[in-house]
């Protein structure tokens, strides 16, 4: 089964996250560094040639209350240059909570501050494409973050 990559934007750091060949398991890839969105659609068109992705899956970072704020608008104007730049099948997923999941674990696991921020961004995006992937099973995607899914 081809891949699919999965995206947690920023400004500064992009992380990345790669589906195994079953698209069942979502795997943390790598973190880059960037200079601005025309760099990060770059570097994200790259690694979804070299991984061979047939889908990207960039996370949207909503208000609690499902709104979105400003990160939220940078997110959506990176997709749109990813899309315009050659890859025609990008999602949005929701990433509400990802990056504070992310963050606890690792402060659970006593992992010191330099390593976190090394780690943080293609965890975040491991758990992003991992619910994405959870919904294509059918596999209820609220529990990871304790939301209730009626909402």
């Amino acid at each position: 089964m081809p891949r699919i990559l999965g995206v947690d934007y920023g400004t500064r750091r992009v992380g990345f996250a790669i589906s195994d060949e079953l698209g069942v398991l979502s795997l943390p890839l790598c973190t880059k560094d960037v200079a601005s969105v025309q760099d990060a659609v770059r570097i994200a068109r790259k690694v979804a040639d070299e991984r061979k992705a047939i889908r990207v899956v960039v996370g949207l970072p909503l208000n609690m209350d499902g709104t979105k704020g400003s990160m939220a608008h940078q997110v959506e104007r990176f997709v749109d240059l990813l899309r315009a730049g050659g890859i025609h099948e990008v999602i949005t997923w929701d990433e509400r909570l990802s990056t504070g999941l992310v963050e606890r674990m690792l402060i659970d696991a006593d992992v010191s501050r330099s390593r976190r921020k090394e780690v943080r961004d293609k965890l975040a995006a491991q758990v992003i494409l991992q619910g994405y992937l959870d919904s294509l099973a059918g596999a209820p995607n609220c529990d990871a973050y304790g939301l209730d899914p009626s909402l």
